[in-house]
């Protein structure tokens, strides 16, 4: 059986509690809408087991040729901030259940 490569997880502590997040999906061209996806983020906390998937606008469409992103490159701030919102979203990260996935603006908010 082939292994999959996933990315890195990273730890962040956001109001207090420690969450760990990784890149879900690279921004990519989606052939069920047509149109450009934005980068997502698959965040959990660290003593809980629900994930919720923060979607990011599309943003620009990178150049042909460009490289692709890298989770490292992603500003902390920015997925700080995608959490909080997460949470005022409704999302319990601590309870159980289907993964979550919360829509969110170019800034995380």
């Amino acid at each position: 059986m082939a292994r999959t490569k996933q990315s890195p997880e990273f730890e962040i502590e956001v109001d207090g509690e420690p969450y760990v997040w990784r890149l879900h999906r690279f921004p990519q061209w989606s052939s069920d809408t047509n149109a450009w996806r934005g980068k997502a983020i698959a965040v959990r906390h660290q003593a809980g087991q629900r994930e919720a998937v923060l979607e990011f606008p599309p943003g620009h469409q990178p150049r042909f040729g460009a490289p692709q992103l890298k989770a490292s490159q992603i500003p902390p701030e920015l997925v700080a901030k995608g959490i909080a919102a997460a949470i005022a979203a409704g999302w319990a990260p601590l309870s159980r259940g289907k993964t979550v996935t919360i829509v969110v603006d170019a800034t995380g908010g």
